[in-house]
């Protein structure tokens, strides 16, 4: 018998030693919330993007192929001072440079344009696309992207293309590839290649990142 009640009495302990371990209430299998980061890693430094929900063709897509790898090794092919970075077309891999700013994964995304809630402020991340004369629904090429350059913002482009993103680190980093020297086109003397990675962080590693997440 007092085998029994120390037998049941150290069942009672162990279960009431497990519910202290659980620290944070929530179904089993769940983890702390985080939010999804994107890495645009180059010889110049590291900026961060963080992409819209309220866009998801283009933020999916953007993902996707990031996992995939299809960015890394694509350079930023064209300058524009005070205008915008741009890059992500796979033929800048090689190394013909003549074509570069000319291709894609052999798609486009329709249209995501909300001229309301985002806009072509400093920092904000866009999809390049073909012009209207060939493009009237603004259909964004499917893997360039831009990033705006000019602190004051690009107002005029609101309206015209999807704007499905913007950085939340690294403007610094953005304004050192626009000052690099380039030719009567845009194009980069020096090749600047990057690598693009899909984070998960928490709130605890954005605010020791000095991270904050936007809100629209």
């Amino acid at each position: 018998m007092i085998q029994k009640k120390i037998l049941i009495l150290g069942l009672i302990i162990g279960l009431f030693s497990s519910c202290a371990e659980e620290k944070t209430p929530g179904l089993a299998g769940e983890g702390p919330l985080t939010f999804e980061i994107i890495q645009i890693s180059t010889s110049l430094g590291d900026m961060y993007a963080y992409l819209y929900n309220e866009t998801p063709l283009h933020h999916s897509n953007f993902t996707t192929l990031a996992k995939e790898g299809f960015y890394d090794s694509t350079e930023f092919h064209r300058i524009v001072t005070n205008f915008v970075i741009q890059g992500g077309d796979p033929n800048s891999k090689d190394s013909d440079r003549s074509n570069d700013g000319s291709g894609s994964p052999g798609y486009t995304i329709p249209a995501e344009i909300d001229s309301a809630k985002f806009k072509h402020s400093y920092g904000a991340m866009g999809a390049a696309r073909s012009g209207n004369a060939t493009n009237p629904l603004r259909a964004s090429n499917g893997s360039q992207f831009y990033i705006v350059t000019d602190e004051n913002g690009e107002s005029f482009l609101d309206g015209e293309y999807t704007v499905f993103g913007e950085l939340v680190k690294g403007w610094d980093v953005a304004k050192s590839i626009e000052k690099k020297p380039k030719n009567a086109d845009g194009l980069p003397l020096d090749r600047i290649p990057m690598t693009v990675e899909v984070h998960q962080y928490t709130q605890e590693v954005l605010d020791a990142m000095d991270i904050v997440i936007p809100k629209h």
